[in-house]
């Protein structure tokens, strides 16, 4: 790191800012933009490319600092403090921000016969990330995303899953060719909604699940449901429904309860 970028206005700088705050560039590149030494390490370890490592070692946490020594320095370019402020979307930053290229996805990415999590048209970047950090603690199976919802690449999603993302089978596909692979392979839909008279309890989620969430205010659409293995999730107080992530949190480890 034998030079510092320290200009605000230098292209690099102006490019992480473009790759952070927009989809649309980063989908023109094909890159990630991974902030945070927790996320960079576990992005490492599940085998993603370091393309471009950016260092501040102003911003160094003690976790940071034990792992700068172990990135690849042929791809390392220091930014001094106000510049790696510039392109962080943190507030608190750690000063390593790593871009990467996802894996090439296709249908094989999906563990078959494992439980499937779909998720229809989440826009929320911390719901996406929650459930993808759960599925990952669980280790049920991987994640179908259906519709132009949340960037499950982006800065944060990444953040929200705590770097799982790297670690879960992940897929977005479109409507008919996920719900035509679904049926083909001979999972079961089982959408979670509020009103199912039928609760998570009295499912069985031991074998080929596709767990099915919509987005809160809207739910699922009805060629997504199938009323005879629709579920809920008991409400005892005044709220008539929970959070999405935390929703999918409790029917995952049901699942896991019954596997085990």
């Amino acid at each position: 790191m034998s030079t510092v970028i320290t200009s605000l206005q230098n292209p690099a700088v102006k490019r992480l800012v473009r790759l952070r705050s927009s989809r649309r560039a980063r989908e023109g590149e094909n890159t990630v933009l991974i902030e945070g030494a927790r996320e960079t390490a576990r992005a490492l370890a599940a085998g993603w490319p370091a393309s471009e490592l950016y260092l501040c070692p102003a911003f160094f946490s003690p976790e940071a600092a034990d792992l700068a020594p172990q990135l690849p320095a042929n791809t390392v370019t220091e930014l001094s403090r106000d510049a790696f402020a510039k392109v962080s979307g943190r507030e608190h930053p750690d000063g390593i921000l790593l871009l990467s290229r996802p894996p090439a996805a296709s249908w094989e990415t999906l563990p078959e016969g494992a439980l499937i999590v779909v998720l229809h048209g989440l826009e929320k970047p911390g719901n996406v990330g929650a459930i993808l950090r759960t599925v990952d603690g669980t280790g049920l199976g991987g994640v179908l995303l259906l519709g132009r919802g949340a960037d499950p690449y982006g800065p944060n999603v990444i953040r929200a899953s705590q770097g799982s993302v790297f670690h879960v089978p992940l897929l977005q596909a479109e409507e008919a060719e996920a719900l035509a692979w679904l049926e083909d392979k001979g999972y079961s839909l089982v959408a979670c909604t509020p009103d199912a008279p039928r609760t998570l309890w009295e499912a069985d989620l031991s074998g080929r699940v596709a767990l099915l969430l919509g987005t809160e205010h809207e739910g699922l659409p009805a060629h997504w449901r199938r009323d005879e293995s629709a579920i809920s999730i008991p409400m005892r107080g005044e709220a008539d429904s929970l959070n999405v992530s935390t929703a999918a949190a409790v029917v995952l480890y049901e699942a896991l309860r019954q596997r085990q």
